[in-house]
């Protein structure tokens, strides 16, 4: 017997001796089990299985009604998922977590249903980009922030940020991460636990506000990473952290020229303060301000002018700047104090779109595409489209359901990070700059557009063909730049018309860019789209 096999076999027995809360299901389909009086038996008992179990319930599905592992195909357990779902939804109650074994060629799961519906998620929240040199601290200051808990001195807080194995082992982001606390009338709410996504779903339910953290990459070869961590999301803020042991770098200038491209307000965060003395702190400090000052910025510090005057004058030109330590604490109050009172700048205009960040496959329920809703709002159950393919077209879909922070909720707003599952299809045809939009959109997908760009960095001049990446919300992607003029020098603003090298995507006036190749940056504006004929 295989060790998966023996492990499902144990948990089954032991749902046999729990008794009342149990529940075996070989499936259930929406022909059978949604009509009639069916769908209104099954969620009594449901209600029922939940009263036994003090408001949680095991579903063990793929097994005869006597615990006999039978194992159904993946797409009749999707259904089953998805029956199960409104079910629970009948009963008020919501599923919260699903294991599946692989049995005789198909699967088994078991389902934990939980009293509550889902949430509802009108309550405001706020979207933080995080940037900054590489050991600087960014992971574990945020990590620090969502926990309440002191880093160890060896990134310990990190790991609660870092998704990958090699990631944890080597102390050094290579993707976007995410986190998220929040407030209530009597402070902040920490994540208890964050190896439980349980705990981190119970902030969502909990906070009346939420602060979510998208934490990019400071390693130098990841910059694009970070480009699309900063540029792809709807953010609010930007926290800029620079280490007072290390002071700014050609990294820290590198990630607030893409801070400053997006307009986005941003506080710098000087951490690492526990490591150096008051006059290198001072030193550092003074460093920041230069630099923000080179950029058209007015730095504020906080411990001189007051967490009020941080809460009025923070703008795209104001930058306050905060004294941290993710091991003593310090500083880490003040910033609880600014997100907690920080109103959101990102606005909610339109009809619902998102750019597609990445796209994973989860057993039971099929694909899910996740990222940051930019408008409007999506609810579980509406048909959407998605793309552009390689040749333009979109393919309509259904929302399955909606996580967001591994809770689930019934609909999500502008702002929300969250991941959709989707009906219609298969996640290795979803990629990364695809867009999701309401069925009856009209979309045109473009292989060209016109742009006023600006040259922030070059060695010698763009002229025509020139071919660096473009990062504009979630894409990614090489583009011909043709000037105007014929040539662009470091420091030129003029216009030009960008050209994707390989696949059409869909682009808008007024959305803002950058473009990268090595060394050379610049930003732009799009101002006019050329539809595919």
């Amino acid at each position: 017997m295989s060790r998966d096999r023996a492990l499902l076999e144990r948990a089954l027995d032991r749902g046999e001796q729990d008794g009342g809360n149990v529940e075996f299901k070989e499936r259930l389909s929406r022909d059978v089990h949604l009509e009639g009086g069916r769908r209104e038996s099954l969620a009594a008992q449901l209600r029922h299985r939940l009263l036994s179990g003090d408001g949680e319930a095991t579903y063990v599905v793929g097994v005869t009604d006597d615990g006999g592992l039978a194992g159904i195909d993946p797409e009749t357990f999707s259904e089953t998922m998805d029956v199960l779902s409104l079910l629970a939804e009948e009963a008020d109650a919501h599923i919260e977590d699903v294991q599946t074994w692989g049995i005789n060629e198909g699967l088994v799961g078991v389902a934990q249903v939980r009293e509550g519906g889902v949430l509802e998620t009108d309550d405001e929240h706020v979207v933080v980009g995080t940037a900054g040199h590489v050991d600087h601290g960014k992971s574990t200051l945020v990590g620090s922030l969502v926990t309440g808990k002191p880093d160890d001195g060896d990134g310990a807080t990190r790991a609660f940020l870092d998704v990958q194995p090699h990631e944890v082992e080597r102390g050094l982001s290579a993707d976007l991460s995410y986190a998220v606390y929040g407030f209530d009338d009597e402070g902040p709410v920490r994540v208890r636990n964050p190896d439980r996504k349980a705990d981190r779903a119970a902030v969502v339910q909990e906070a009346d506000r939420l602060v979510s953290f998208v934490d990019t990459v400071g390693h130098e070869p990841w910059l694009r990473t970070t480009i699309r961590g900063l540029v792809g999301q709807k953010l609010d803020y930007g926290l800029l952290v620079v280490a007072a042991d290390d002071g700014p770098t050609r990294t820290t200038r590198e990630h607030l020229g893409v801070l400053l491209a997006t307009d986005l307000p941003t506080i710098v965060a000087i951490t690492k303060t526990d490591t150096v003395d008051e006059d290198r702190v001072e030193e550092v400090e003074r460093e920041v301000e230069r630099l923000l000052r080179e950029v058209d910025k007015s730095p504020l510090r906080v411990s001189r002018h007051g967490v009020n005057a941080a809460l009025e004058e923070i703008s795209e030109r104001v930058v306050p700047i905060v004294e941290t330590s993710a091991i003593t604490m310090e500083g880490l109050e003040t910033l609880d104090e600014l997100f907690d009172r920080l109103p959101k700048t990102a606005q909610d205009t339109g009809e619902f779109r998102m750019y597609v960040d990445r796209s994973y496959s989860v057993t039971g329920v099929g694909a899910v595409a996740s990222g940051t809703v930019m408008a409007g709002e999506v609810e579980a159950g509406d048909e959407l489209l998605i793309g552009p393919m390689s040749d333009g077209r979109f393919q309509e879909v259904e929302v399955r359901s909606i996580e967001m922070h591994y809770h689930r909720v019934d609909a999500a707003q502008a702002g929300r990070i969250v991941g959709i599952a989707l009906k219609g299809i298969k996640e290795s045809a979803i990629e990364r700059g695809m867009v999701l939009l309401p069925r009856d959109a009209d979309p045109d997908p473009v292989r060209e557009f016109e742009a006023e760009v600006m040259v922030l960095n070059h060695p010698t001049r763009i002229g025509e063909g020139y071919e660096p990446v473009v990062h504009l919300e979630t894409i990614g992607e090489a583009a011909a730049f043709y000037p105007e003029d014929g040539r662009l020098l470091p420091g030129d603003t003029g216009k030009s018309t960008v050209r994707f090298k390989f696949r059409p995507y869909l682009i808008e006036e007024g959305q803002k860019f950058v473009f990268r190749e090595g060394r050379s940056k610049g930003v732009g504006t799009v101002t006019d789209v050329s539809p595919m004929e």
